[in-house]
């Protein structure tokens, strides 16, 4: 490719410079960033500590967009409704007791909406000490029947549907309708459904303790977890490059799994807890707003996409038709790539 034009050289400048600046942190043991307008006309990436754009990396909770995309397929197909009741799903054991705020059981309430655009008000399975027993001193791997049980004693925040709150719970129980409905795991249906159609032969939900997955780094140390990874099942539990996550973010966002005015319904943004550092949630994917007082800067548009709690992150960028995949394998700083990303809108031109 020939990049000519003045604003494509000053964004190469820039991408490399930001790129630059954040791999300088001596937590950051290797990276890679990768960006291309939507035409593909300008494609640049740079990689640190060994990685390139063909380098495996985990997605974390990136992998929240395939599970996202199998549900809006099989609405698609008429398998399911976003309206759904999940008593229509889960059996009365997974039920019982889900989700009970000030005195009322709103258990039998829950939608699949809820789930979809983080408004159940389920606890994170992931909360209380139990990321740092399962991820970061061990390597535990967690039923969806143990997750569940481990929530039901854990604070509720709020009624379904009157508020958003991140929850990795949300989209286990989704992964559990998924294959309910299609009679086979999550790993098979997103083969099915979106690695093969894309071309994708370096993505993939590890099944058992023999597919590779990475290594993670937590600050210095550097741990294999691959029964905690595989025990995000549908919250984020895949392996990828950055070229295929990129040619999987154009799809998601060109429309190529499901029709593209499903966007005017998810689009229904609610903000999520301070620790998620001013994203909002719609169906499915992160809204980061970029015209907000927080970030300097106004009318900047907003990145749509996800980040990963091991430092990956997915965007793209409306207002520059920009698409920005990247990951810098660090568990203990997951506002790195949210910051990365925002830092690429607001200075590309």
């Amino acid at each position: 490719m020939q990049f000519v034009e003045v604003a494509e050289m000053d964004n190469s400048k820039v991408i490399e410079k930001l790129f630059l600046k954040a791999t300088k942190s001596k937590a950051v043991h290797e990276a890679v960033i990768l960006v291309e307008s939507k035409q593909s006309d300008f494609s640049i990436n740079f990689g640190y500590g060994g990685r390139n754009a063909d380098s495996p990396f985990f997605t974390a909770s990136i992998g929240k967009m395939f599970t996202t995309s199998c549900i809006l397929i099989l609405e698609k197909q008429g398998k399911l409704s976003l309206d759904d009741s999940l008593n229509k799903y889960l059996d009365a054991s997974i039920l019982d007791g889900l989700h009970v705020f000030a005195g009322t059981d709103y258990s039998n309430r829950l939608t699949i909406s809820n789930l979809l655009f983080q408004t159940s008000g389920i606890p994170d399975w992931l909360e209380n000490g139990r990321d740092k027993k399962v991820f970061i001193d061990n390597d535990m791997f967690m039923s969806f029947e143990d997750k569940i049980s481990s929530i039901k004693n854990d604070k509720r925040y709020f009624a379904p549907g009157t508020r958003s709150r991140y929850s990795d719970t949300n989209f286990c129980i989704l992964a559990k309708i998924i294959e309910m409905l299609t009679e086979k795991p999550l790993a098979n249906v997103c083969t099915d459904w979106i690695f093969n159609p894309l071309g994708l032969s370096k993505t993939y939900l590890p099944v058992d303790e023999t597919d590779f997955v990475t290594n993670i780094f937590y600050n210095e140390k550097e741990l294999s977890r691959p029964n905690a990874m595989r025990a995000a099942s549908g919250s984020g539990d895949a392996m990828t490059t950055a070229n295929e996550m990129m040619m999987f973010l154009k799809g998601f966002f060109g429309g190529n799994f499901f029709d593209k005015k499903i966007f005017t319904r998810l689009s229904n943004y609610g903000k999520l807890q301070i620790a998620m550092g001013g994203a909002w949630y719609g169906g499915g994917y992160m809204r980061i707003p970029l015209g907000v007082p927080r970030t300097l800067f106004f009318g900047g548009g907003e990145l749509l996409g996800h980040t990963g709690a091991t430092g990956s992150f997915a965007f793209y960028y409306p207002k520059r038709e920009m698409f920005f995949v990247g990951d810098f394998n660090q568990a203990a700083n997951p506002g790195l790539p949210m910051m990365t990303a925002v830092n690429l809108a607001l200075r590309l031109k």
